[in-house]
């Protein structure tokens, strides 16, 4: 069965179709974990009268520590030659968070796509199950003392029903959780060690049954064995990213692990036994943990490498890491499990805290070796002032600002002082600034593409005595549509709530002007499901004719900002490894507006203004990367603060007459 786990995970990874759930194999894994751990502790138990909490950490030190940091080395090392500096701080934090096993909450908080393959993708976010079970490690043995303690107390009653019972508990209320998580934040849901517990627990009840009561209860051992395999395969085969999951969908594929597993327990002679039990499926299973640690860097940094890689490149990449996997399994894996001199619970402890140590500092040591660039001053930085000299593309930078490394945090005073709405909140607040009794009162209202305007719109609002009210929310689209939330995977409901919120708001405001920024690229839902591309575009198309018009109806003019080109790789990685070559982080203007620009097309049917700002991103049909020494994207579709700052006098002319 790992041999089915792995072998998915793996295909998965490289594209293969048909493949398309194959991520459940880490659900097997988790099955097949607990109900491994949980045997061995309860014999333990059962022989011993107790368990010996260092030696079982120092037996899962021994076991898992020493392939792992191999790994992190190996991530340390391609990152210093493949990566960008701006990237290789990333991996640095990503290497500290695997070495201590608690890279799945770092996941969860950065609210990772776990679907994601690209060049973005952590070379270590595999390390997420590693560390759920590490944690499940850490606690699952503390539970069981606690328990017999327990029994004990109460006259030395049978200890397996009441684990069993314990066990239950967690299972019933972790797989609630996980249902209610992946409704409501599918992302966090994934990573969480909360969501993915009933999943080692099933595993674990499985193994306080007796075998003789096992082979008293399976009485068709080789139809449950087919049944188990077969609903391990239709999840492989049927679920996709689209499934939301783990939640209620994870029950499919686990359930079938576990009847897999009690088949096994109960007779070894089934058709689907004998079936895994072939010598190059033993083999997988054996490497299986080598060859996960191994394939996901491989496939990370291939990406890095050869953007575009095809599926069939992808496939040949996964399955030429099972060399550095299968060389780590004997020279390394084995070594260290069969060693006599690490077999003690002394220096089986003491590899596991080097491990670790050598994790946490290598993760240090990337971080530092990191090169940085000297910040410019603001004379230096000049930003769209640049561009009246008309000298085309910067070609090269000796000063920046912000340092690539600060460019994703650039965000402005919107941002920092919390006045820019998250994706939970559903009542729109906002902020004042400028002169907040001011009787001329101007509104920023939209998506985050509208908040990155108010590093040019607050100076003017100071200046010339305005009021302004800014109401923004991550990811909500001003349009009057329900659009798909890619973080919750689901109807993005807070966003509609919140929209209704902040007209209201406006209305009350008796704004004379209204400033709407809209992303123009939405996945519009309808009828449970996600529009295609051009539905969803004459969906988001309606709706913003929708918000214009009701805006209108307050008195106030009303302007929308065009949406900006979208540049085609990572602007501050693409900066901090180029920075004698600017020109190769530039982009055509073309390409950065392959999307329909529904927010022009709206303002024109609505029979209102139109902002433009290509004309000071995109100077002559080129997007360059840095203006004036000043980066211009914050990452991948976003304007750094910094540059907008420098767009506060072009903003002014395309303002109505007598702002």
């Amino acid at each position: 069965m790992r041999a089915v786990a792995v072998g998915s995970v793996l295909a998965y990874h490289a594209g293969v179709p048909l493949v398309s759930g194959g991520y459940i194999g880490v659900d097997v894994f988790f099955v097949i974990s607990g109900f491994l751990i949980t045997g061995l502790l309860v014999r333990e138990l059962e022989s011993s009268g107790t368990i010996s909490l260092t030696g079982f950490y120092a037996r899962r030190a021994r076991r898992l520590l020493p392939s792992s940091v191999a790994v992190l080395l190996a991530v340390a090392l391609l990152a210093g030659f493949l990566m960008s500096p701006v990237e290789r701080r990333s991996v640095a934090a990503d290497l500290v968070a695997a070495a201590l096993y608690v890279v799945n909450w770092q996941q969860a908080s950065l609210a990772v796509d776990y679907s994601a393959m690209g060049a973005d993708a952590s070379p270590v976010q595999h390390f997420w199950s590693l560390a759920v079970e590490e944690q499940f490690y850490l606690v699952w043995p503390l539970v069981l003392l606690a328990v017999v303690w327990g029994c004990r107390k109460r006259g030395g009653r049978a200890v397996r029903p009441r684990l069993a019972a314990a066990l239950a508990t967690i299972a019933v209320v972790s797989f609630a959780y996980s249902v209610h998580l992946t409704q409501t934040e599918a992302g966090a849901a994934y990573f969480s060690t909360l969501t993915r517990g009933w999943e080692l627990a099933a595993g674990g009840l499985l193994a306080l049954a007796p075998a003789t009561r096992l082979r008293r209860l399976v009485r068709l051992p080789g139809v449950l064995a087919a049944a188990g395999l077969a609903a391990v395969v239709i999840s492989v085969v049927l679920y996709s990213d689209t499934t939301p999951f783990p939640g209620s969908a994870a029950a499919f594929p686990v359930l079938g692990a576990v009847a897999f597993i009690a088949a096994g327990a109960a007779s070894q002679e089934t058709a689907a036994a004998r079936l895994l039990g072939t010598r190059p499926m033993r083999y997988v299973g054996r490497i299986s943990y080598s060859w996960y640690l191994w394939h996901w860097p491989a496939v990370a940094f291939a990406a890095v490498a050869f953007p575009g890689i095809s599926t069939t490149q992808m496939v040949l990449v996964v399955a030429a890491s099972w060399v550095p996997a299968a060389l780590s399994h004997r020279f390394v894996e084995e070594p260290v499990r069969r060693s006599r001199f690490l077999a003690p619970v002394r220096p089986g402890l003491a590899l596991g805290a080097a491990c670790t140590a050598v994790g946490v500092a290598l993760g240090a040591l990337t971080w530092v070796t990191v090169p940085t660039m000297a910040r410019a001053t603001p004379a230096q930085a000049e930003g769209a002032a640049a561009l009246q000299e008309s000298t085309g593309i910067q070609q090269s930078a000796s000063v920046l600002r912000p340092l690539p490394e600060e460019a994703n945090a650039d965000e402005g005073r919107v941002y920092e002082s919390g006045c820019h709405a998250g994706q939970r909140d559903t009542e729109a607040e906002g902020c004042l600034y400028g002169n907040k009794d001011s009787s001329t009162t101007v509104v920023l209202f939209g998506d985050s593409h509208a908040a990155q305007y108010a590093p040019a719109l607050v100076p003017l609002a100071e200046e010339r005595g305005w009021r302004l009210l800014v109401l923004t929310k991550s990811a909500c689209t001003p349009a009057r549509t329900t659009i798909y939330n890619r973080q919750y995977e689901r109807a993005y409901t807070e966003c509609d709530a919140w929209r209704k919120s902040a007209l209201e708001r406006i209305a009350a405001a008796e704004p004379s002007l209204v400033l709407v920024g809209n992303k123009d690229e939405q996945d519009v839902m309808r009828d449970g499901g996600r529009l295609g591309d051009a539905e969803s575009a004459a969906a988001m198309k309606q709706g913003l004719v929708a918000t214009l018009e009701e805006l209108k109806g307050t008195g106030a003019q009303v302007r929308i900002f065009g949406d900006v080109p979208y540049p085609s790789q990572d602007t501050p990685s693409c900066v901090s490894a180029s920075p004698g070559a600017l020109a190769d982080c530039a982009f055509p203007l073309d390409e950065g507006l392959s999307y329909e620009r529904v927010g022009l097309d709206a303002a024109e049917k609505a029979g209102v203004g139109a902002v433009d700002p290509v004309p000071v991103l995109c100077p002559e049909g080129i997007c360059p990367a840095v203006i004036g020494n000043v980066i211009v994207y914050r990452h991948d579709e976003h304007i750094t603060a910094t540059y907008m700052g420098t767009l506060t006098d072009w903003l002014s002319g395309e303002l109505p007459e007598g702002f």
